[in-house]
């Protein structure tokens, strides 16, 4: 009964996202999802970006977190929409909460929608909810194993980012174990080490960030 459940959960989950996709397809809005353990630096690594987008784009943030509202204050503080998703409890965001969620924006404004996802590297990965691309987030300091360990959120990821690059000479941390890792999974997707803090590797994130969104809003 439990496997028929989750079945079920899984194919509602698909035709919701689909809505979502269509949805901001109609009001040409490219949304990316973003993913990685708490503490990996996920709203560090938004806010570095929309400061390098935000001149060719219109940008606004969906704030995912089990409570509280401190990321999406940040990002507000920017002057860029935000609005916070909290899902009590739940370990992922769905596409459900997102199809809620979008009335919020002045989708007809924005060009790019960065939803920063729950942090964890398990439930995220298993939920469509209806992003063109995903971007998976790996800190230095979380170790070098997290590819063996939970290979679907690489598998199913559009961009690796090694955030906190700056950050390797304190930490144990084999990269060359992390992109052969990553090739085992994902053989045709793209890995970025930047640093947040710094600024290192970030220009070079952009560029292909933009050409993805172009992609997405022709």
């Amino acid at each position: 009964m439990e496997i028929k459940v989750l079945h079920q959960v899984m194919e509602w989950n698909e035709d919701v996202s689909a809505e979502v996709r269509q949805t901001l397809s109609g009001h040409k809005v490219c949304m990316i999802n973003v993913m990685g353990s708490p503490g990996t630096g996920k709203t560090s690594l938004i806010t570095a970006l929309i400061a390098r987008l935000k001149n060719s784009f219109s940008i606004g943030v969906i704030e995912g977190d089990i409570t509280g509202q401190i990321d999406a204050e940040k990002i507000a503080a920017l002057g860029i929409p935000a609005v916070q998703l909290n899902t009590d409890g739940a370990c992922h965001i769905e596409a459900m909460s997102i199809q809620h969620i979008l009335p919020q924006f002045e989708l007809d404004k924005l060009d790019v929608l960065f939803v920063e996802n729950i942090g964890n590297l398990v439930c995220p990965a298993e939920f469509d909810i209806g992003e063109n691309f995903r971007i998976t987030i790996l800190s230095i300091p979380e170790g070098d194993d997290k590819v063996a360990k939970y290979p679907l959120m690489f598998t199913d990821t559009d961009c690796l980012v090694l955030n906190k690059y700056d950050m390797l000479p304190y930490f144990e941390f084999d990269t060359e174990r992390v992109k052969s890792d990553y090739r085992g999974v994902n053989p045709e997707g793209p890995l970025f080490a930047v640093s947040s803090r710094t600024g290192a590797g970030l220009d070079e994130l952009t560029r292909h960030l933009e050409s993805r969104i172009r992609a997405c809003l022709a």
